[in-house]
């Protein structure tokens, strides 16, 4: 029975595909998405193909029919639509610049996760599409992406030539995924040839800090790994410890997190104590928990998030400032607050670093006070570099 335009508007989307049949071999096919697609299913040569026509209601029952039956009549001269369709597709690809790819990209990926994409729009506009914008995107060689990177290197300005390799890491990976080009040109030019920054020396700066906050909560990762990973930067806290803490470990009133033996690198209980954004982060986070006893349930039952699952979580986001670890929170923390004039015992102390030689033999001291007058002072400085109020569901503002 042939469909009407009444029952094309009464389609809703099930769990799994399913087709609604026109006839002659037109039909619909109804995603769980909740598209509808139109497509034409005929034999050709002994064998049956099928190609797609549109969308409903942007092709309309008439014009899907109409375009049914100009397709029937090539596949009655013995042509195949569905192999047209393909070398037509084929030859659009290979005609496709770098100009009109990035604005797919920027459109398909790049504002679909963030709310703000005038960094890498800059880049694109001033680094890459006067060099090689109207290039065809499969005629671009290794040689030119190294050139537009190494001329900003050899410039002086290594961190800007690291963002720039990753966007175009990224743009060339997105066109890998679309099959319009076969290898990655930038992939050739790994990062410590562009800056000299390593996982040992890395320490993010002011603005650094800021876009990683601002690009992570914009991200599509998971809302418990975003808390994670702010709650690292704020607390000084090891990766295993934040991922092995149990709710009994927390006291909310008292402001403070202890982190047992067990859990503890240095084999001795040590206590965190938790400014004001820290405690409204962990109250985000017992939300998520459910009643799992862990601060990070894992996906298997009864146990938490793996280390790893986090470190993926990281490298998930491409991040457009240069490369950074996990670990790489806990220098900025340490190498910001020596910056800024607190003891270096204190510093030690909140990190839950060992003391060695005779200082560690006779330094008892816990320096509470001075700890949590330290973090509370680190989580409001944090929260000046960004604007909270359009990022975080709480608002994070300075105690006091």
């Amino acid at each position: 029975m042939a469909l009407t335009d009444t029952q094309l508007k009464a389609l809703k989307p099930k769990t799994k595909p399913y087709i609604v049949t026109d006839s002659s071999g037109l039909y619909v096919e109804v995603i769980p998405t909740g598209g509808v697609c139109w497509r034409y299913r005929y034999r050709l040569h002994g064998k049956q193909e099928k190609v797609s026509l549109g969308r409903y209601p942007d092709l309309s029952l008439k014009a899907a029919r109409q375009k049914r039956a100009e397709l029937a009549a090539l596949v009655a001269q013995g042509q195949s639509p569905a192999q047209q369709k393909q070398r037509a597709k084929v030859e659009l690809h290979a005609a496709l610049t770098v100009r009109e790819f990035a604005a797919q990209w920027m459109k398909d990926v790049v504002q679909r996760v963030r709310k703000n994409s005038r960094t890498i729009e800059l880049y694109l506009e001033a680094d890459i599409l006067p060099a090689i914008g109207d290039r065809r995107l499969r005629e671009v060689t290794p040689t030119d992406v190294q050139a537009i990177v190494f001329r900003k290197r050899d410039a002086g300005r290594e961190k800007a030539a690291a963002m720039l390799r990753g966007i175009l890491k990224r743009l060339f990976d997105y066109a890998m995924a679309q099959t319009l080009i076969e290898y990655n040109p930038i992939a050739s030019l790994p990062t410590r040839f562009v800056t000299t920054l390593t996982s040992r020396d890395r320490v993010l700066e002011p603005a650094e800090i800021r876009t990683f906050l601002i690009e992570l909560y914009q991200s599509n990762m998971a809302r418990r790994s975003k808390l994670a990973l702010h709650l690292l930067l704020l607390t000084l806290a090891r990766k295993g410890e934040l991922t092995r803490a149990r709710w009994e470990h927390l006291n909310f009133d008292a402001g403070e997190w202890l982190i047992p033996s067990e859990n503890s690198k240095t084999d001795k209980p040590h206590m965190v104590y938790l400014s004001c954004q820290v405690i409204e982060l962990f109250r985000e986070l017992q939300m998520l928990a459910g009643d799992s006893e862990w601060v990070l349930p894992g996906r298997v039952k009864d146990q938490p998030l793996s280390d790893a699952a986090l470190n993926q979580a990281l490298v998930g986001i491409n991040f457009s400032i240069p490369q950074f670890t996990i670990h790489d929170l806990r220098r900025t923390a340490s190498t910001r607050l020596n910056e800024m004039g607190y003891a270096g015992d204190v510093i030690e102390k909140a990190l839950n670093h060992t003391q060695v030689g005779v200082r560690g033999i006779y330094n008892r001291a816990e320096y509470r006070e001075q700890r949590q007058t330290m973090l509370q002072f680190w989580s409001d400085w944090v929260a000046d570099l960004i604007d909270e109020r359009k990022i975080l569901v709480f608002n994070f503002r300075k105690a006091g």
